[in-house]
């Protein structure tokens, strides 16, 4: 396949890069600072665009046979509508160029459910705080991202992740429908589902959990690591 992914810089795009490469597909990776990619490869086209930019968007998936994104955004007080803009712009552009498949990455805190083995602090207090305060304006536009995606008559699937972090290999992850009962995702396991979603037609048109379940880190090291961005 060739495969258009918008946020191919981040860290999970970059990782679905690779995935992508080397399962055999040519990849068109989308990012605003193309001279910073630091993947090279004879099917690898950089391309220097932003998702924000209609027309810039409809030149970066002309051709493709599937669009993938791993789209992230920051916290912040402010309004965020990188997501709902920016699959506005990807929809619009796949209908002009005739594509019809498309993954998104979304969050479980979109739709925040309780997990059986996370207790009362992370249910009742921590989990609500980061969906409804810290990160308030940006599971709003995630949400408004969904909804746009949902009511389009495109092969769309939307992924949902858990708390990300690092780990060095693909694990033996769970990819359901709906909410996983597990609150951890590794990027690579998330790179991995997102690519095995195109070879596979059982979830076109619904919204699935991408959840790791081995090797997961504790709360304190996810924070650590992730929130404050210590080793």
């Amino acid at each position: 396949m060739r495969i258009t992914v918008f946020g191919a810089n981040g860290p999970t795009g970059r990782l679905l890069t690779d995935q992508a490469l080397a399962a055999g597909h040519d990849v068109v990776a989308v990012t605003r600072r193309p001279e910073e990619f630091p993947i090279d490869h004879d099917r690898l086209t950089v391309f220097g665009g932003d998702v924000r930019e209609a027309d810039s968007v409809h030149i970066a998936v002309a051709g493709a046979d599937a669009v993938l994104s791993t789209l992230g955004v920051p916290y912040g007080k402010n309004p965020i509508d990188t997501y709902s803009v920016g699959v506005a712009n990807i929809v619009a552009a796949m209908r002009r160029n005739d594509i019809r498949r498309i993954a998104v990455v979304s969050s479980s805190a979109v739709d925040p459910q309780p997990f059986t083995d996370a207790g009362f602090l992370f249910n009742r207090v921590l989990q609500p705080y980061i969906a409804r305060v810290m990160g308030k304006t940006l599971y709003d536009d995630m949400r408004r991202m969904e909804s746009l995606l949902a009511a389009t008559d495109l092969d769309w699937t939307i992924v949902r992740s858990g708390g990300l972090y690092e780990l060095p290999a693909v694990t033996d992850y769970l990819l359901v429908e709906g909410h996983a009962d597990k609150r951890y995702t590794a990027r690579v396991d998330l790179a991995a589902a997102m690519l095995r979603l195109l070879d596979d037609d059982k979830f076109v048109r619904k919204i699935v959990s991408v959840a790791t379940t081995a090797d997961n880190p504790t709360l304190l090291q996810l924070i650590r690591t992730e929130a404050l961005g210590k080793s």
